[in-house]
């Protein structure tokens, strides 16, 4: 049985294709990131999402929604995600950039059917020229949705130079 011949590539080829892969790949030019301090501590923030009901409004407030602190200018932002529960359920999920001048952007509007221990990262966000973003809100779980009731998680917030 004989072999096939096969030429060399020439090396000027290879490091050519080398440098191409380089540039291509994933993370080539990955962001340095830091996690944004929540509002009242910690870094990150793990919850179970509660029905807005009659006796919330008077007696008390629901948890849906978590603010990070903005203390420093980034060029992006990323929300980090994840279900802590033991079941799978849904996960209204909704993220805003808020800006100095008391405006915000909705970044996130979805619902996630998420298995248990699913993690997801949502972003990156990148706010509009001339914005400054003070805080990043994260508001997980609705009034609307009481199928979503009782369901625990787990976010954080990036900010990305």
């Amino acid at each position: 049985m004989t072999m096939p011949m096969t030429r060399p590539r020439p090396l000027a080829a290879l490091a050519a294709l080398s440098l191409l892969g380089a540039c291509l790949a994933p993370g080539a030019a990955a962001a340095s990131c830091t996690y944004l301090p929540a509002v009242g501590g910690g870094t990150s923030v793990s919850k179970s999402i509660q029905l807005n009901g009659p006796l919330v409004f008077p007696f008390g407030r629901t948890n849906f929604n978590t603010d990070f602190t903005v203390n420093r200018a980034y060029s992006s932002y990323k929300v980090n995600f994840k279900s802590t529960s033991t079941e799978r359920g849904p996960y209204p999920i909704q993220a805003y950039l808020k800006f100095s001048d008391g405006t915000n952007l909705q970044v996130v509007n979805e619902t996630l059917d998420a298995p248990p221990g699913l993690f997801r990262q949502f972003g990156p966000f990148y706010p509009p020229a001339g914005k400054l973003v003070s805080q990043v809100n994260v508001k997980v779980g609705t009034g609307y949705n009481a199928n979503a009731t009782g369901f625990s998680y787990t976010i954080s917030v990036f900010g990305c130079r």
